[in-house]
């Protein structure tokens, strides 16, 4: 049954699964994980809370999917969703990092993101890494329309819609982020 499924359009998955069919979420799922997971993974720098992101990502689509509009790109409402996911995660860490500093010693432990060093001591050694770590420095504005246009492959349309912007702004914020993304690796920053 499940080939049958994936034969499916994204709009007829969605509605057979509002409609009572539980192997249809399976079905999207199995289609947009990967590109989603590549997406996270580039926001976060850090694979396994990418495949938390990327579950929470899937939770919060399938409690939402019923208002889903279907004559919109499903892979841009899940994109917007695991943005949304990954700006949440970073303020989280944020969080943790402040108060890694205001509390005493003994409680720091508790709250501190361990992987901050480790990540840090990585981008030396690696190159996919320091270029993780440069896409993480750019700006949310850029940052976001590069992943979607090139890690999530979704074109400027969608990722125009995914971040409710114009076309015309993820044109000029892709092209502001690369020009951005090269300076920084050109002076190893």
């Amino acid at each position: 049954m499940s080939a049958s499924l994936d034969d499916r359009t994204d709009a007829d998955l969605v509605a057979l699964h509002c409609s009572g069919g539980q192997a249809a979420f399976a079905a999207l799922m199995r289609r947009h994980k990967q590109p989603l997971y590549r997406l996270i993974v580039a926001q976060t720098g850090d694979a396994e809370d990418a495949f938390d992101l990327l579950q929470e990502t899937f939770v919060a689509a399938h409690a939402a999917l019923a208002r889903f509009d279907v004559d919109r790109s499903l892979r841009a409402w899940l994109a917007r969703i695991a943005i949304n996911k990954c700006r949440d995660w970073h303020r989280r860490r944020r969080v943790r990092r402040a108060l890694a500093w205001v509390l005493p010693n003994e409680t720091r432990d508790q709250v501190a993101d361990p992987a901050a060093t480790v990540e840090t001591q990585a981008v030396d050694r690696d190159t996919l890494t320091h270029t993780l770590a440069a896409i993480a420095r750019l700006p949310a504005s850029l940052r976001e329309p590069l992943l979607l246009c090139t890690i999530d492959a979704l074109s400027q349309a969608e990722a125009a819609e995914a971040l409710g912007v114009s076309v015309k702004t993820i044109e000029t914020r892709v092209r502001r982020a690369r020009r951005a993304l090269s300076a920084m690796l050109e002076n190893n920053d």
